[in-house]
Order: structure tokens, then sequence, then C-alpha cells
């Protein structure tokens, strides 16, 4: 009965993939130890990202995390200013024209210059401008106006900015008056004793 070909071929098929001991260790390990070690890597893998940004490799841990240096490196980095207030000096003397001139204008204004922009000493092209008034030529410098980005509350005050308009402005024909800070007010004693004479009646 067992050299029937049909019963060899039906034996054959319900014999599984495991002929050996060999074969079943090796199915063994790849069925429970492979996933367990590929867990374990998994897990060491997401945990080495929540160590602390400031450790360097050479940093001992202590039992409860990392060093005081260590630590005290990571606050210094993630309290670091990311910005700075520059206090000016308010009676600071104003920068002369000129020198607001070369330091912030001369790269449009100056000798070779941009096309569209009025050149230093350039009458003609300085003439239609001139002619809108001082008032609008500084707007145009503070706030901009077509390609010329705004020049104000950058490294010079308003004034200052002002005060190179005029100086471009006159080198170009105009004969604009150069401004300066308003005068400081009187002393208050002086003020007092001026305002009775004022507002005394007439006789």
């Amino acid at each position: 009965m067992s050299a029937d070909p049909h019963y060899q071929a039906t034996e054959e098929a319900h014999t599984g993939p495991i002929k050996n001991p060999k074969q079943l260790l090796l199915a063994v390990f790849f069925s429970f130890i492979a996933p367990i070690l590929i867990i374990v890597g998994l897990v060491s893998y997401v945990v080495s990202g929540t160590k602390p940004a400031g450790i360097a490799e050479g940093d001992s841990m202590s039992l409860y995390g990392v060093t005081k240096e260590a630590r005290d490196r990571e606050v210094a980095e993630r309290l670091k200013k990311v910005g700075a207030i520059e206090i000016r000096d308010a009676n600071r003397p104003l920068a002369a024209g000129e020198v607001v001139f070369k330091a912030q204008c001369v790269a449009c204004h100056g000798a070779p210059g941009i096309p569209g922009a009025p050149h230093f000493q350039d009458a003609a092209a300085w003439g239609p401008r001139i002619g809108q008034g001082y008032a609008t030529l500084l707007e145009h410098a503070l706030k901009g106006k077509g390609a010329m980005p705004p020049q104000g509350g950058g490294d010079f005050e308003d004034l200052e900015v002002g005060r190179a308009v005029v100086y471009m402005a006159n080198a170009g024909g105009a004969k604009f008056p150069v401004p300066d800070r308003p005068a400081a007010a009187a002393p208050a004693e002086g003020a007092s004793g001026a305002a009775p004479a004022a507002s005394a009646p007439a006789k």
C-alpha cells in the first residue's frame, strides 16, 4: 500500500517545511528571539532621542540624569538672548548730512548709483524733486518710494536722515535749511516770571 504513488503524493503534501531539528531551532529563533531583538533595538533608538541636547559624548551621567555642568550648559543654551536692545543717547550730537549720505545713501545716489535714482550734484534730476518740497522728500526717504527702500529706523535718527536729504538736495540746487533738534524749552522760573508781564492789562 505504501508503494502506491497516489498515497506517497498525499503523504508528502501533508508534511510541513520543518523536516529536522536544525530547521526547528531556526524556526523558533526567527519566531520568538528575532522580534524581541527588533523591539529592543527600536526602544533603544526611540529613547536615545530623549537625551538632553546639551550632553556631549564625554559627559558622565549621574544616577538621575546628567551632570551639573551639562545641565547648566543646556539651560544657558535655552536662555541665550535672541535679540538686543540698543540704548542711544538722545543728547548726542546729530550726524552731519554728509556722514549719513556716505553711510547710507551713496550706494544708490553716488557717482555710479542706480538708474532712476537722482545722483549727487545732478541738478536736472533733482529739480523736479526739489519742487515737491523738503517734507515730501523726507517722507519718501523715511518710508521709501518706488524701488527705494525706507531709510527710517536704521542706524540714524529720522532727523539725521533729513539732514542727508538736505545735503543731497542742496547739492542739486535746493536751498533747504539744515534741520536741527528743537531748542530746549526755557527754564520754568523764566517762563513763570515772564508770564505776569505778558498778561498785565494795558492802562
